[in-house]
């Protein structure tokens, strides 16, 4: 299984996963799984008083389908010559989400890309890949995307 999301982090563990991980011709199945996260609740009023209507919550909701939708396109682009390739969208926390899905498909590694954040950024926000690798019971490898260096040669 291979988390993806929007960054670029994550295509980059897909890429990585599919040179190293997945051999053409073999009957490997690759997952990939993306989380929407929760929606914000929002009560019936926003701050001016005015009451949000159903439309507007509907085009949210249409709005995280497109994105789930776009990155998993892009996501199977990528991987275009492995033959078994299933995408799968969750909702909800992704930490706990792609930690149950790990468990209930019976999942043998979780790939994962890498924000790179600093400690100050992941106290706040928190590591998805960090609490997977804690939680998951199949080994879980984290691809963390090299830095770019911008040569002179160029």
């Amino acid at each position: 299984m291979v988390a993806i999301d929007e960054g670029e982090e994550s295509i980059y563990a897909l890429t990585w996963c599919l040179k190293n991980l997945v051999f053409q011709n073999s009957k490997d199945h690759l997952i990939l799984l993306y989380v929407k996260p929760p929606r914000v609740v929002y009560s019936a009023f926003d701050g001016t008083g005015y009451l949000f209507s159903s439309d507007i919550t509907a085009t949210m909701e249409k709005y995280s389908q497109q994105v789930a939708d776009c990155v998993l396109e892009k996501a199977k682009i990528v991987c275009n010559d492995v033959q078994n390739v299933e995408t799968r969208i969750e909702n909800g926390d992704p930490r706990d989400v792609i930690c149950q899905a790990v468990q209930k498909m019976g999942v043998d590694i979780l790939v994962m890309g890498s924000h790179g954040y600093g400690v100050i950024k992941r106290a706040f926000l928190g590591s998805v890949s960090n609490h997977c690798a804690q939680n998951v019971k199949c080994p879980v490898l984290i691809v963390k995307k090299p830095k770019s260096t911008t040569g002179g040669d160029d």
